[in-house]
């Protein structure tokens, strides 16, 4: 997934460039980005149903 989606996807001149590049794409997965596996809601939304 990260391969496909980021990393194939982009030049990365930096360090700074991949950790800002790896903090927003985590954050849209997690938040974002629907997870057939736990039902075709985000993480972020089965981990406040969880609570």
């Amino acid at each position: 997934t990260v391969r496909n989606e980021w990393l194939d996807q982009y030049i990365i001149e930096s360090i700074e460039e991949a950790q800002e590049f790896a903090t927003q794409w985590l954050w849209t997965y997690n938040n974002e980005r629907p997870n057939m596996g736990i039902g075709g809601v985000t993480p972020a939304q089965k981990l406040k149903m969880a609570a």
